[in-house]
């Protein structure tokens, strides 16, 4: 997979993929990280690549001759383009499973009060936010984004498994996880981690993460499709 950035800062966002899982899996060669910077397609000696806004108000707004030029130095028929803004659809783990299935990811870094319209209404095949909270440039944004993403692609995480127990993965969030020691500050942890029951592990598993679904996240435990045996564990005393 490659995943390719569309920044006025490349170097902020290639240096969150040089680390832990992310550099391994590029040293893997199962996925590869790339950038584009629109200044480098200005025509200008000052390397312009915003103007005031038609209509006026504040700010300067990313032209959209220059930033078509960027995008078109990495676009290719295979291209998934995804613009990060605040205004777009809350990125979710939903996007990260199917994006992760694209061989070329583009995202679009926005900047200043925000990408010319023209630009997304011809490039875009997806305007996501990472929360609705205003950031001082899409970076940050691109790279949870792309983290999410690159963890989802097969080989990238060293236990696969990892992504059954995935908070998110069918709906609900994650039970909490202990180790050793079995006691710290006179804090022990569950008698039923260490019993070696399986069946009895599994279970309790599985009720945590309904119990905190539904205590810290009801928008996702109004959606959660519960089993019988769900019903039964929260009926539990």
């Amino acid at each position: 997979m490659k995943i390719d950035f569309v920044t006025l800062f490349p170097e902020t966002v290639l240096a969150w993929t040089d680390f832990s899982i992310l550099r391994r899996a590029q040293d893997a060669g199962l996925i590869q990280f790339g950038a584009v910077n629109p200044r480098d397609f200005a025509k200008d000696a000052h390397r312009t690549v915003d103007d005031s806004p038609y209509g006026g108000g504040p700010g300067m707004v990313m032209k959209p001759d220059v930033l078509g030029e960027a995008l078109d130095s990495v676009h290719t028929e295979d291209s998934f383009i995804a613009f990060t803004d605040p205004s777009g659809e809350l990125f979710s783990q939903r996007h990260a499973r199917e994006w992760s299935k694209k061989s070329h990811l583009v995202l679009v870094c926005g900047h200043y009060e925000g990408i010319d319209q023209r630009v997304a209404d011809e490039y875009a095949d997806a305007i996501v936010s990472i929360g609705d909270f205003v950031l001082t440039g899409g970076e940050l944004a691109a790279a949870v984004i792309a983290d999410a993403v690159a963890r989802l692609v097969p080989g990238v995480l060293g236990s696969p498994e990892s992504l059954d127990e995935d908070a998110f993965a069918d709906g609900l969030l994650s039970y909490p996880q202990y180790t050793r020691p079995p006691e710290w500050k006179g804090r022990r942890v569950p008698e039923v981690l260490q019993s070696g029951d399986h069946e009895a592990i599994r279970r309790w598993r599985r009720k945590q993460r309904l119990l905190a679904t539904r205590a810290r996240r009801p928008d996702l435990f109004a959606k959660a499709p519960l089993t019988d045996e769900d019903i039964d564990l929260l009926r539990e005393r």
